[in-house]
């Protein structure tokens, strides 16, 4: 499909031109669109959500930065339909109706790609072969390797605080945790660790470092392949992807490889923050404190139903005309997924219930053909569980440092993670002398 291109009434205007979501109907709930934006999608997200869907109900028309029209699914059962139906709903970002209005440096451009040649936007047969191929060279990662990994790394983290009494989590603990255990198993060297975790989480947050943050990890990963190719190494992940390329460049190599970075780290060091952040303030935990480990997997898991890292996310575009939850979807319209607001879908959920346990029927992993690999779902889970386990046993007495109200979350509607996570607790003596490495 090729856009039509935009009037001169509206070409560079604010205002949607007519025909985008901002302006189709909806019966009495149409309303006007959202701004994607705001300091409410990090103060009060969930207030936030249950407005936008009183006022439109499942799905939302919302504005994007440069108000860039596009739908919100808030919906559980709408964004079930949507992940199952890879046909209907396509990942093939080229079909967008809106690229005529995408700016010179659009902030979302590194969220939201043309032509990028990566698994996201594959399609068919070859994105199957493709994930296919992701996912055996994450499962020849040893559990009990990974597990050995993360729980070194967590000692000598937490050596580097344990002294001192007081220590903000987040910065000295979560933030560099997951990436340098990547880094470890993908194959990267263990000193760019701290770069690679401040570029992915710039990139995910979709600010003005965003593609500052995307060519320093695309630059990092073309290292990485560029010392795997003719070198007999370990055999890690990125060894693993050259050897077994299923018939696709080494350009679409690195572009994955550079997605299992992002995704890997940023949403990992998000769930480390958010389960100690629930642990410390919710009563419910609090004897998981002295070291219980049921009650740190329930921890883990009501995160990914209340507090999901994953806010919301870049979704499909609709390959035809059609109709999602009373709305009259274009052929080349965005729809972004409302993971959060889906997750606490009334329709669903009873109100105010909790599901922890053994549910995990939430939409935190994705759902469908373009869900994240399960492999990779079990190492994130595997580090963050380590993460969590090894700290509350290494400081029985951790407790928060100032009111819960002054957490404060990084401000983007994209990614739900802590700024800081300031902490107290009675200091001990280190118990590791060596590097992790």
């Amino acid at each position: 499909m090729t856009p039509a291109e935009p009037s001169a009434e509206h070409d560079g205007a604010s205002v949607p031109p007519p025909g985008c979501p901002a302006h189709r109907g909806g019966g009495d709930r149409a309303g006007s669109a959202v701004p994607l934006s705001g300091p409410r999608f990090q103060t009060e997200p969930s207030t936030l959500y249950d407005e936008i869907r009183r006022e439109h109900g499942a799905v939302a028309p919302v504005l994007l930065d440069g108000d860039i029209p596009a739908w919100l699914i808030l919906g559980y059962r709408e964004l079930h339909q949507v992940t199952a139906d890879p046909v209907l709903f396509s990942r093939d970002s080229e079909i967008w109706n809106q690229w005529h209005r995408v700016p010179e440096g659009w902030p979302l451009a590194p969220l939201i790609s043309r032509g990028q040649p990566s698994i996201l936007y594959t399609t068919g047969d070859r994105h199957r072969v493709r994930a296919e191929m992701i996912s055996d060279a994450l499962e020849t990662v040893d559990p009990f390797v990974l597990r050995h990994f993360a729980e070194e790394l967590a000692d000598e983290l937490i050596d580097g605080f344990c002294a001192e009494g007081t220590a903000d989590i987040i910065a000295r603990y979560a933030m560099p945790f997951p990436v340098r255990v990547l880094a470890k198993i993908y194959g990267f060297p263990d000193d760019q660790g701290p770069a690679l975790a401040a570029a992915a989480i710039d990139l995910a947050d979709g600010g003005d470092r965003a593609h500052a943050a995307q060519r320093y990890l695309f630059e990092a990963a073309e290292s990485l392949l560029a010392s795997k190719k003719n070198t007999a190494g370990p055999p890690d992940v990125a060894a693993r992807l050259l050897r077994n390329t299923g018939g696709f460049t080494e350009e679409e190599i690195l572009h994955d490889l550079t997605l299992l970075v992002i995704a890997g780290h940023t949403l990992t060091a998000d769930w480390i923050g958010n389960s100690l952040r629930l642990m410390l303030t919710d009563h419910r935990f609090a004897a998981s404190l002295s070291g219980g480990r049921r009650s740190v997997a329930e921890a883990m898991n009501e995160v990914l139903w209340e507090d999901t890292p994953a806010q919301n996310a870049v979704g499909r575009w609709a390959t035809r005309d059609t109709s999602l939850g009373n709305r009259p979807i274009k052929e080349g319209d965005l729809l972004l997924f409302g993971i959060a607001a889906a997750n606490r879908d009334p329709r669903v959920r009873a109100e105010g219930a909790l599901l922890t346990g053994g549910n995990n029927a939430h939409f935190s992993f994705g759902h469908g053909e373009y869900r994240c690999p399960f492999a990779a779902q079990e190492i994130a889970e595997t580090l963050a569980r380590a993460a969590v386990e090894v700290l509350l046993d290494r400081l029985p007495d951790l407790h928060l440092a100032v009111p819960v109200e002054e957490l404060e979350r990084r401000p983007s509607p994209w990614a739900r993670g802590l700024v800081t996570l300031p902490v107290g607790f009675d200091p001990t003596p280190a118990v590791r002398g060596e590097e992790f490495g």
